[in-house]
């Protein structure tokens, strides 16, 4: 949309106006006032620019990693329709594109899917979520694998022509899970008290993959504000100075 722009005749008078305004007015109560000097914008400094860039990654994070679930098919493109189970079974036949060995599963947790048909109870593949996560109008399937020492592995998969792509492998141990938009978002405890790791896996098109987009330690909400502090009651001639006695509403002082 373009500005409205008003004829010049009128531009002249309002500037006409407004001059005399800023002559005979400035300094007026209620007038306009100099919220002082912006601050300049300070350009980014490169620190020993005489250091060669790497050229390669000095450990793969297995972003990017994608396999294709085989004997898996996805009619009319609705991952609803698909067992979970089936689907964490045939993953372990899949060949990733690249071999990070984040797709790797304990050898006991091999096991445990392998029997989740015979012994359901210890099946560690927990329920499925669904989501759009790349956009296209059709839902992903996000699944999450227990492991040993309260590791969750998460898995999202995508209907692929009539198949089934898997466009997410990672572990870690953590403190939740949550889907946020076309975002899945993992929450980890860190070694620093009262802080945690939260790393934000998105989908890229280039890719065709979810990549970790966003990788943070911020402090957990409990932690995020201070203690708030105490209210003082004010003495009152009309009121007991006993501490114990409640002060009335809107006696009391103090900032939340």
């Amino acid at each position: 949309m373009r500005p409205h722009r008003a004829p010049a005749a009128t531009r002249t008078a309002v500037c006409a106006v407004a001059a005399l305004a800023l002559l005979s007015g400035c300094g007026a109560a209620g007038g306009l006032e100099s919220a002082g000097d912006a601050p300049s914008a300070v350009e980014p400094k490169a620190l020993w620019p005489e250091l060669p860039p790497a050229s390669s990654a000095p450990y793969d994070y297995g972003e990017g990693e994608t396999a294709k679930i085989p004997g898996i098919r996805v009619t009319g493109g609705d991952v609803r329709r698909l067992d979970p189970v089936t689907v964490a079974q045939a993953g372990l036949k899949a060949k990733t594109d690249r071999d990070s060995g984040l797709d790797e599963l304990p050898d006991g947790t091999v096991r445990q899917i392998k029997a989740c048909r015979t012994a359901p109870e210890d099946c560690p593949v927990l329920p499925p979520y669904y989501r759009d996560l790349t956009g296209d109008g059709r839902d992903e399937l996000v699944l999450g694998i227990r492991m040993p020492d309260q590791q969750l592995a998460v898995r999202v998969y995508m209907p692929d022509g009539g198949g089934l792509t898997r466009i997410m492998s990672t572990y870690d141990a953590v403190i939740s899970v949550e889907l946020a938009g076309r975002d899945l978002i993992m929450r980890a405890p860190s070694v620093i008290p009262g802080y945690e790791y939260r790393t934000a896996w998105s989908w890229d098109d280039r890719q065709r993959a979810m990549l970790p987009t966003r990788d943070e330690i911020l402090r957990t909400p409990e932690h995020r504000k201070g203690p708030r502090p105490k209210r003082t009651p004010t003495p009152s001639t009309d009121a007991p100075s006993d501490p114990d006695t409640p002060t009335p509403s809107g006696s009391a002082t103090g900032s939340r």
